[in-house]
């Protein structure tokens, strides 16, 4: 519907996972993962679609002519959950296949199209299967992969970003972090360039149990709709939700049930759940309301979430639990600025401010060694590079070093359950 514009550089993975069992759930009534029940189908666990008021939003609309980017590992397109969902796609991994819907990575190939089912799946029958928040909305698949072998992953991300708002992506989808406050510079340009070009992006905070205690960008940087993750009571999820003043709103985070490759079904937890399920209600947004900017989608979200604390915005809840309906129908005026912040105001005053400090610490340095007569012993402005950490979708996961910088798939499972396709007719 918008108009069409014409981890990690050198070095070694070192990756500790401890993988949760992945649970096997037969057919047969006779046997089920722990705490389900046998009897249950695939959709009668998707308990946000009623709760978070998705169910009531699709009254007005259910996603039609707006499409999702889905960043992430590939999506698997011949799902019975996705069939028809996904249009497009690209592989910036290197190692996909070129339409973006082979899963890649070797930590976590089933990641993106578990994302995509939350956010657009369409569902596989008469009241089964996973549906999406937005299920007739279009998905968009771009497939990264980080390792040792793989290519720079910021890079990957800088052009997925870039790639995606060219494509007519409405609305971005990143379920992954940093673990850092701070970005690299080429994602000013590929998040700049969403903004001036009108699109969503909609980020997770991160997983506590993954150690990531305050959120990361993608999600801190300005105008970016950060989400943390709640469990069934709506509070703050003990293990699947980072905390930190850039939070905008909370989804469901735990009890997750989501599409993985090759036509089954997993239970899983994290704040990469909660991010898609944000970004679908955003697609029903952008279809009740053509007419609104990015902008004010990002206003509509904060101004209707359901506020959980006293005082708004808060360092963990941010304006509350995100509520699907009340966003779709509230009568609304339109917004002149992300109430988020501004990307491109941010970079104006901050990078500017960062090169006059390192001039002053090179000029400064130079004196130095001058007046030291050794010119060999100053290195000035030597890259200094994070560590990095991966998360595996169905495991807890320690630090990986991605030699460079870092990211993060921002979803944990703990003890998956993974479940058998049943034959139905029809």
């Amino acid at each position: 519907m918008r108009p069409r514009p014409a981890r990690l550089v050198a070095g070694g993975l070192i990756l500790a996972a401890i993988v949760g069992a992945a649970l096997a759930v037969p057919a047969s009534p006779a046997v089920a993962a722990p705490g389900i029940r046998a009897t249950d189908s695939v959709r009668d666990r998707q308990y946000w679609l009623d709760e978070y008021g998705i169910r009531a939003a699709w009254e007005v609309t259910r996603g039609a002519g707006v499409t999702i980017a889905i960043i992430d590992s590939g999506v698997d397109a011949t799902h019975p959950d996705l069939r028809g969902a996904v249009v497009d796609g690209i592989d910036l991994s290197g190692v996909g296949s070129p339409d973006g819907t082979r899963p890649v990575g070797s930590d976590a190939p089933d990641h993106g199209t578990m994302v995509a089912s939350l956010a657009a799946g369409r569902g596989s029958g008469p009241g089964d299967g996973v549906i999406g928040a937005a299920p007739e909305a279009s998905l968009i698949s771009a497939s990264l992969a980080f390792g040792p072998e793989q290519r720079d992953g910021d890079a990957q991300v800088a052009e997925a970003v870039r790639w995606a708002v060219d494509s007519g992506a409405d609305v971005i989808s990143l379920s992954l972090t940093r673990n850092t406050l701070s970005w690299p510079e080429s994602w000013d340009d590929s998040f700049g360039y969403a903004e001036a070009n009108d699109v969503v992006v909609v980020a997770a905070a991160g997983n506590r149990v993954s150690g990531t205690e305050q959120v990361g960008a993608p999600a801190t940087i300005p105008g970016v709709l950060a989400v943390g993750g709640v469990d069934r009571r709506g509070l703050a999820s003990d293990t699947a939700s980072a905390q930190g003043i850039s939070i905008a709103v909370m989804a469901p985070s735990e009890q997750l049930v989501g599409a993985v490759p090759g036509g089954g079904h997993v239970i899983w937890q994290g704040t990469s759940g909660a991010a898609p399920i944000v970004a679908g209600i955003a697609a029903l947004i952008r279809s009740a309301h053509p007419e609104a900017t990015a902008v004010d989608v990002v206003a509509r979200l904060i101004g209707t979430a359901r506020p959980v604390t006293a005082t708004v915005p808060d360092p963990l809840y941010g304006y509350g639990l995100v509520d699907a309906a009340a966003a779709v129908r509230a009568d609304l005026p339109p917004v002149a600025e992300n109430p988020l912040g501004s990307l491109a105001e941010w970079i104006a005053l901050n990078r500017r401010a960062d090169a006059e400090v390192r001039s002053v610490r090179v000029e400064n340095a130079r004196e130095a060694v001058g007046r030291a007569g050794h010119p060999g012993l100053a290195r000035i402005g030597e890259a200094v590079r994070p560590v990095v950490a991966a998360i595996a979708p169905l495991a807890t996961v320690g630090a990986a070093v991605l030699g460079g910088s870092l990211l993060v798939i921002a979803a944990v499972s703990i003890g998956a359950a993974r479940f058998g396709r049943r034959s139905r007719a029809g």
